[in-house]
């Protein structure tokens, strides 16, 4: 259980830090974003090591469908605004899934072809 809180403080500092420099600098991306970036190039440079948050990750991961409750209650609360809407928004979550698609093969064949050959 330690383990877990140690691990769990690990990603915690790595997102405040993200948020402070959003704040700092004032830096037109979000904190959250700032904060995956620099965990991504501690995890790359191997200043965090990866035995250092896998047990949480692996727990965080195993429970994602929890994280989705705030969203999907807020949007069943909301159902009255978005009773006229159903077009727009299916049109953008297919065009948004269909970007994102091609933009993630695309990212995957670069990066194939940049660090596999």
């Amino acid at each position: 259980m330690l383990v877990l809180l140690r691990q769990f403080c690990v990603i915690v500092a790595i997102c405040f830090i993200g948020e402070f420099l959003n704040k700092l600098f004032g830096i037109p991306i979000p904190g959250n974003v700032l904060g995956m970036v620099l965990f991504l190039i501690l995890l790359i440079t191997g200043i965090v090591k990866l035995e250092m948050v896998d047990k949480i990750a692996k727990f965080l991961l195993d429970h994602l469908a929890f994280f989705f409750i705030p969203a999907g209650v807020n949007l069943l609360t909301n159902l009255d605004m978005l009773r006229g809407q159903w077009i727009t928004i299916m049109s953008v979550i297919v065009l948004t899934t269909i970007s994102v698609m091609v933009v993630t093969g695309w990212t995957i064949q670069w990066a194939k072809r940049r660090w596999l050959v």
